[in-house]
């Protein structure tokens, strides 16, 4: 829609703040947010014929400019720390009007939409933005509403977004120029100085793993979920490169979603309308669902292409490895749409050990699964420089620390209390390396981690023997269907077994020793599954 057609939302943004915008465009549908991003210069076209833009000097997420107000409300409910950084109401105050301010004489656009399919927890959102292509990030990753909603939907929240603005952190309270501010009070997000748009995606999750626990006993989730035939639902957490997108977009059960999910007495639903999913490496071949759903409407952030054409080199990281993607949940052929399950039967712990430890699968006692949730581990590789091979641990509470705003232990307990009264098997499944570290050893298959995962959703591993590490204490099964049994046991793949115990040791040993900050407010049953080292 043009500024003429849409007069009473000019003196909505007039409420916000936002005074005399040059052009307000509502509501619009995908190929004309492609157009004006083509047309303004800010995007191309792939071969595929999705859209592609590059979102300048931030490609991920910046979560030590995140910020959350401090007030009556938050004060003593949020767990102040190095993501969940206090700012005064003044201080917010005085950058919204700033940021509301530099909207003036510019096109805006507005975008309403809505988080969690569960009708039960659906919470309004508006979105502003300074860009088309932002606009189009919205409606691939938001719950859509339909036409004749949009008479009568208001906004409990509102995302303002604007790259261009730039803090000046010598007056504005930021770190620096770029920031996210959050005031649960006013129920706005601003965002200014990053063009990244994961800021809005995670803006959204932040506020929502606030609000359900804390106000509605929901637990919510840094997870992907799925469902199969029978109806049984699966629960894939971890942090990002784990293999969360990959394994539960699954052409034989139906997709609930990909990443941030709320699990309720009688649900698990998901909060998103769409799929933010990493682009990096990516083939046909390896993730066939993902690459069918980069097509007209998709939104690619910050690849480039082969030489001379159109067609995107997915291999090519001279831009960032955070290479992402978004589409709207219903290019996935099998998605579940509305995107609401039923409660899990199984969970998947996904880790990326870089130090060739971990089985790459293994059963979870309940006990187990509150330790690694707490824990929620993974390593990463210390980058592609010459002669740099040394993995890096990295713990991040309930797969998802810069996103809780609430200790990370009422998280854990809202978990336990549904497993015990569900009676759902947890595993944890090693995605990472085996045969040795990174530099030494090999990844993990993808077809045998398949394997694995469909072995224990079809029931077939609760058949088979296991057998108990001896420092971490998970159970190991001794077979799987097609599997080769020496991969099962990770010391098998090693052929310095004791250097695989060193290493073992070493690990366990990090573990025991980023626990200690949780373990007064661990009952004596999770400190039970610490390692044995």
């Amino acid at each position: 829609m043009q500024a003429s057609s849409v007069r009473d939302f000019v003196a909505d943004l007039s409420a916000l703040g936002i005074r005399q915008p040059a052009n307000v465009y509502y509501q619009l549908e995908p190929s004309v947010l492609v157009s004006q991003t083509l047309s303004r210069r800010q995007g191309a076209l792939t071969s595929s014929g999705a859209l592609s833009v590059n979102t300048g000097k931030f490609t991920g997420r910046s979560p030590k400019d995140k910020f959350i107000v401090k007030d009556h409300l938050t004060a003593d409910t949020v767990n102040w720390n190095d993501f969940n950084i206090p700012v005064s109401a003044e201080t917010f105050d005085n950058l919204y009007k700033k940021i509301t301010g530099y909207f003036s004489g510019k096109d805006v656009w507005i975008r309403d939409c809505y988080a969690c399919a569960n009708p039960a927890y659906r919470i309004n959102i508006q979105v502003i933005t300074d860009t088309p292509w932002a606009n189009l990030f919205a409606y691939n990753m938001f719950l859509r509403p339909a036409e004749e909603e949009l008479e009568y939907m208001h906004p409990e929240w509102t995302i303002i977004q604007a790259p261009g603005f730039l803090a000046d952190p010598a007056v504005d309270g930021t770190r620096q120029p770029n920031f996210t501010m959050v005031s649960f009070t006013r129920k706005t997000i601003i965002i200014g100085g990053t063009a990244y748009t994961g800021e809005i995606k995670k803006g959204i999750f932040t506020i929502l793993n606030y609000i359900l626990p804390h106000e509605h006993g929901v637990l919510s989730m840094h997870c992907s979920a799925n469902q199969g035939k029978d109806g049984d639902t699966a629960i894939f957490f971890g942090l990002s490169g784990t293999g969360k997108t990959t394994l539960s977009a699954d052409p034989h059960r139906k997709l609930i979603g990909d990443d941030e999910h709320g699990w309720a007495a009688d649900s698990v639903f998901n909060f998103e309308g769409g799929c933010y999913a990493k682009c990096i490496d990516l083939s046909e071949e390896k993730e066939p669902q993902i690459y069918r759903a980069i097509r007209e409407g998709a939104l690619l952030e910050n690849i480039t292409f082969h030489e001379n054409t159109a067609v995107v080199n997915y291999a090519d990281k001279v831009i960032t490895e955070n290479t992402r993607v978004s589409y709207p949940l219903h290019y996935i052929d099998n998605a579940m749409i509305p995107s609401v399950g039923s409660v899990p039967q199984n969970i998947f712990f996904l880790t990326c050990d870089a130090y060739g430890v971990l089985p790459p699968i293994s059963k979870l006692t309940p006990e187990q699964a509150m330790y690694q949730f707490i824990s929620g581990y993974t390593a990463r590789v210390a980058g592609t420089e010459a002669g740099v091979t040394e993995p890096s641990t990295t713990f991040s509470t309930c797969f998802g620390a810069p996103f809780l705003p609430l200790h990370p232990v009422q998280y854990a307990k809202v978990l336990g209390e549904k497993l015990r009264s569900h009676k759902v098997q947890v595993w944890l499944v090693n995605t990472g390396w085996t045969g040795g570290a990174y530099g030494i050893g090999q990844r993990i298959k993808l077809g045998y981690t398949r394997a694995m995962v469909a072995a224990a959703l079809n029931g077939q591993l609760e058949k088979m023997s296991y057998k108990h590490d001896v420092v971490f204490g998970f159970a190991i099964p001794e077979a799987c269907p097609g599997v080769p049994e020496h991969i099962l046991d990770p010391r098998n793949t090693w052929e310095d077994k004791e250097a695989y115990d060193v290493q073992s040791r070493e690990l366990a040993a990090r573990f025991v020793k980023n626990f200690e900050k949780y373990a007064s407010f661990a009952d004596h049953e999770i400190l039970s599954a610490s390692p044995n080292i």
